[in-house]
């Protein structure tokens, strides 16, 4: 029988499979779809207190890191992002998720496939075959195209691609936001060297300073004028300064062992040339948490589509009470006997609709459900967590910023004064109205102002690269327009 021949009767056909299709559809409620709703919801940008006129013009650069002005930093940074085995990981779990949208997206379309089975077997002689298959051995062979197509009346499949593509972009923004923390880490670690390096130079010239200390010292007792306990109190300064030295040149190896690892090498491979802090140029950034925050950081990003795929996923919870509808065909040929497998007697051909429907399962899909709205929850209150984790994160850095502000005017008009009084003591020994002791000892409140001010400088830029990441990096969000909510209302 062909298929074109037959038209009246294919339309019978059809027309009598609407039937039971139709009843289905009618009894789908019998399954017992429960009206699950999400508890949790999401926090938008007023609710946090982030006013529209609120440092909405804030805009960072891309790449941002260049701002410092330092070309080994920007080229520190560049193979870092080239070459670190954690952001590979990140784009590994990117490429993955990508490949699982394809593979969901390949489900919704048309299946077709062919098959050829050929086996030599031996009918039963008590059952349904009549003699002379009954009882003999006989070889069949069958070779036909088969086909198949899964009708999304109900959306489960778009609400499964929905999903599927929500995890990718989630996917992508982690990846974004790895890449930004890799090139914030690798900059506070560099400058975190320039810190050390500064501190090494001021410690050796204190050790210098007391070794000169001690010598004068000396000369007094010798010529009777100080006493033994002088004496004693400056050799004890000596091994003092020496282990600070000796702890800053620690921490400086462990730093570089640091910015290599960040960088996939070893220290040993690490050509660095550490610059002085003066020659970083400083970034000058906003005061105030701009009010589009949400859009800037690509963790909230992440977190925001792991919430559209979650909801996406209580679409398809939804989706399986309803029934399932295929529409399947196959043709091809199948005969008893492998020599006349290509008669044109061996033809055979099939279509039809073909459905499945959950009736009573013991409450697995609605449990299912219940999972699924959990997971929403569980999402929705991730992001808010995320949310407020970023504004708070974003608060402490200006916080910081605007005091490392004041502490280094305060610090430097310390030592300035510190200076002052020590330009003085050595004109007065210059002049012979003073003794070098004197000069010695107003030079050891320059140096300890000094410490004081390299290490005020390596907190504001350390607080400027934090900033810069808490603000995204110069990231920009492409989020889902719709909430949670009405994403899920709309699939009811």
């Amino acid at each position: 029988m062909r298929l074109d021949s037959q038209p009246a009767a294919v339309r019978a056909f059809f027309k009598r499979a609407a039937l039971p299709l139709a009843a289905a559809l009618a009894l789908s409620a019998c399954a017992g779809m429960s009206d699950s709703q999400p508890h949790a919801t999401l926090r938008d940008a007023p609710s946090l207190g982030l006013s529209a006129d609120a440092g909405a013009a804030v805009t960072l650069p891309d790449p941002w890191w260049r701002e410092f002005g330092d070309a080994q930093l920007d080229r520190l940074i560049d193979s870092a992002l080239a070459s670190n085995p954690s952001l590979k990981v990140a784009q590994a779990r990117l490429a993955r998720a990508q490949a699982s949208a394809d593979i969901t997206d390949a489900a919704g379309g048309p299946q077709i496939g062919v098959g050829v089975d050929a086996t030599r077997q031996l009918f039963t002689a008590t059952g349904l075959y009549p003699p002379p298959l009954a009882g003999g051995i006989y070889e069949t062979g069958t070779a036909q195209f088969s086909g198949s197509w899964e009708l999304d009346f109900f959306g489960k499949n778009r609400a499964a691609l929905d999903a599927a593509l929500g995890v990718a972009r989630a996917a992508q923004a982690d990846a974004d936001a790895a890449r930004t923390l890799l090139a914030s880490n690798v900059a506070r670690s560099y400058f975190q060297l320039i810190h050390l390096n500064e501190q090494v130079h001021v410690a050796q010239r204190t050790l210098a300073q007391r070794t000169q200390t001690l010598d004068l010292v000396r000369q007094r007792v010798d010529a009777g004028l100080d006493t033994s306990l002088e004496l004693r109190q400056s050799e004890g300064s000596l091994p003092e300064a020496r282990l600070q030295i000796e702890t800053l040149q620690e921490q400086l190896a462990l730093g570089r062992n640091a910015l290599a690892a960040l960088l996939g090498k070893t220290s040993a491979s690490l050509v660095l040339d550490i610059p002085a802090s003066s020659a970083i140029k400083p970034v000058a950034l906003s005061t105030n948490v701009p009010s589009d925050l949400l859009g800037r950081r690509a963790d909230i990003a992440a977190a925001r589509w792991r919430v559209e795929a979650a909801t996406q996923d209580v679409g398809v919870a939804r989706a399986q009470f309803y029934p399932n509808i295929h529409l399947v065909a196959f043709a091809g040929v199948s005969s008893i006997g492998l020599d006349r497998l290509l008669d044109a007697g061996s033809q055979q051909w099939g279509v039809g609709p073909a459905l499945r429907l959950p009736l009573f399962d013991g409450g697995r899909l609605r449990a299912n459900l219940r999972g699924k709205v959990a997971e929403l929850d569980a999402a929705i209150e991730s992001y808010n967590a995320a949310v407020l984790d970023a504004v708070r994160e974003v608060a402490d850095q200006i916080t910081s910023s605007q005091a490392i502000g004041r502490q280094s005017q305060s610090q430097r008009a310390a030592q300035a004064s510190a200076e002052s009084a020590y330009d003085i003591a050595l004109q007065r020994y210059e002049a012979g109205l003073g003794n070098l002791l004197q000069v010695l000892s107003a030079e050891t409140a320059v140096l300890n102002q000094r410490r004081l001010g390299v290490d005020l400088a390596a907190r504001a830029l350390d607080t400027q690269v934090a900033l810069m990441r808490a603000l995204g990096g110069g990231y920009r969000a492409d989020l889902p327009a719709a909430t949670a909510k009405q994403a899920v209302t709309s699939s009811l």
